[in-house]
């Protein structure tokens, strides 16, 4: 039974983040058992086979910035996808494993109440397997002393804020969150931007009676990011504990991070393709039109600073690119984006329209389709650097054999696939519109295999996969350098 095997994948051009070559790939039940060179398998019986006619055969994309069925924690806004429609469009989109926020609030004393809410929420609906970063909004004594438990439940990494009222810690529950997780094992995410100048900008901007939506872009200034990117690595090298700063926009931070970095830092950054194809321009749209670009921080001044974000992913600076995805739906004044137009603003008010936008199910295409980012990078940034970076590596982000659960994208050969321009009602979200509309996409995965199954087949039904096939995966701690000093902290004296 050594030849005998469920699924075959010949003919591709197999990419990780180290190597690409010609081989073939064998799946057994929900694992990679074999990559061999092409030709290797020919005697081989499979239950099914996949002739990849030359396209390249990539880890499943794994997103580790998902905001799902999270409550209206800033306003009146609600995110519009749950874990069923978020997680369909992530399958659709190549994406096999996401991680999402478990959103503690200011009023809660503990984090374990927040994440068996957030379990009941997920379980038996995922069409992806899935994990989450518990989202600390009040780092109580309860709540540290439940980090322990936390890594014993499989969760690895939390997100903290230095802005919004609803979630902004100080810096002295700053340092007790890095201090703890530091012990535990725990990867802190770090939302950079100062919260008092967002504030102090706004309040100068509604004097001015600024309300439309491109204001949101001016009252989070670039200096808002630098200045927190910069506390943020002086409270983690005080600390010697790695963080993640997460969605970098602006080049000045990158540099700041670069910088860090070279010193030998574990400093580690993210960026979404907002910072890669949308601009401030974006934001300034007629009427309303521009709070489709609405996120925080927001698009950049010009393409000249998206190029230097894509050059950050290219040199390294950039550890991972997640989508940020954290949808609300445009035409609903209810729960989405016009629940801040009224009598008063008619066009809005840039304050209260809420923060986020979708973006699961394009991150994938969009980047390959840009070509602009080398294969085995591109590889690093969407799976396997997430996957280390958040202890799920090699069963997740790898083509290893023996171990790897066999999650995979199969991508269209060159001159295989017809050029299009992307329509918000050809993706999967519960979203009436994508910020990426009339983009030219060149590229989509053909196939998508998740734990052995074939669940997206683009050309064949599209989404094959079922509701509650996905599953919570536990995960361990990062696989990436760590405290630069081993053993526990104490003050320097």
């Amino acid at each position: 039974m050594a030849n005998v095997y469920d699924l075959v994948i010949v003919n591709g051009v197999t990419v990780t983040d180290t190597e690409i070559s010609e081989c073939d790939v064998a799946i057994r039940g929900e694992k990679i058992v074999k990559v061999v060179r092409r030709g290797e398998l020919k005697d081989a019986t499979a239950g099914k086979t996949i002739d990849a006619e030359g396209g390249y055969v990539m880890p499943g994309g794994i997103d580790a910035h998902v905001h799902l069925d999270e409550p209206p924690l800033f306003g009146k806004g609600s995110t519009a996808d749950n874990y069923e429609t978020g997680s369909r469009s992530a399958i659709c989109g190549g994406t096999t494993t996401m991680v999402t926020f478990a959103p503690q609030k200011k009023s809660e004393d503990t984090l374990l109440d927040t994440l068996r809410a957030t379990h009941a929420k997920a379980k038996d609906t995922c069409y992806v397997d899935y994990s989450f970063h518990l989202l600390v909004g009040n780092p109580s004594p309860t709540a540290l002393s439940e980090f322990k438990t936390l890594r014993e439940e499989g969760i690895s990494s939390l997100k903290i804020y230095m802005t919004y009222e609803a979630l902004q810690l100080h810096d002295g529950q700053i340092l007790d969150v890095l201090l703890e997780s530091r012990r535990q094992g725990i990867t802190t995410m770090v939302h950079a931007e100062n919260g008092q100048v967002i504030d102090w900008m706004t309040a100068q901007l509604e004097k001015r009676k600024m309300f439309a939506p491109k204001y949101h872009g001016t009252s989070h200034p670039p200096m808002a990011e630098i200045e927190a990117t910069y506390r943020a690595i002086s409270l983690s090298e005080f600390i010697d504990t790695p963080i993640l700063i997460v969605h970098v926009s602006t080049p000045a931070a990158a540099a700041h991070i670069k910088q860090a970095q070279d010193k030998g830092l574990p400093i580690y950054a993210e960026t979404c393709p907002q910072y890669l194809f949308l601009t401030k321009k974006d934001m300034d749209k007629p009427g309303f039109e521009g709070a489709k670009c609405v996120c925080s921080p927001p698009p950049r001044e010009s393409e000249a600073d998206c190029d230097h974000i894509w050059e950050g992913l290219a040199n390294g600076t950039f550890t991972i690119l997640s989508s940020d995805h954290c949808p609300f739906r445009y035409d609903d004044n209810v729960k989405g984006k016009k629940t801040c137009i009224t009598d008063e603003y008619p066009v809005g008010h840039f304050k209260y329209i809420p923060n986020g936008c979708p973006g699961i199910e394009t991150r994938l295409a969009l980047t390959l389709g840009a070509d602009r980012l080398e294969l085995k990078k591109f590889v690093e940034v969407t799976s396997s650097n997430p996957a280390k970076l958040y202890g799920l590596y090699p069963r997740k982000g790898g083509l290893v054999e023996g171990e790897s659960d066999a999650d995979i994208n199969i991508w269209y050969p060159a001159g295989k696939m017809q050029e299009y321009a992307l329509k918000n009602e050809m993706l999967h979200h519960d979203v009436d519109y994508t910020p990426f509309e009339g983009r030219t996409v060149k590229q989509w995965p053909r196939y998508t295999i998740l734990r052995g199954q074939v669940v997206w087949d683009k050309e064949n039904g599209g989404l094959l996969g079922k509701k509650g096939y996905g599953k919570f995966i536990k995960r361990d701690a990062s696989s990436l350098a760590g405290p630069r000093n081993p053993g526990e902290w104490d003050i320097p004296l």
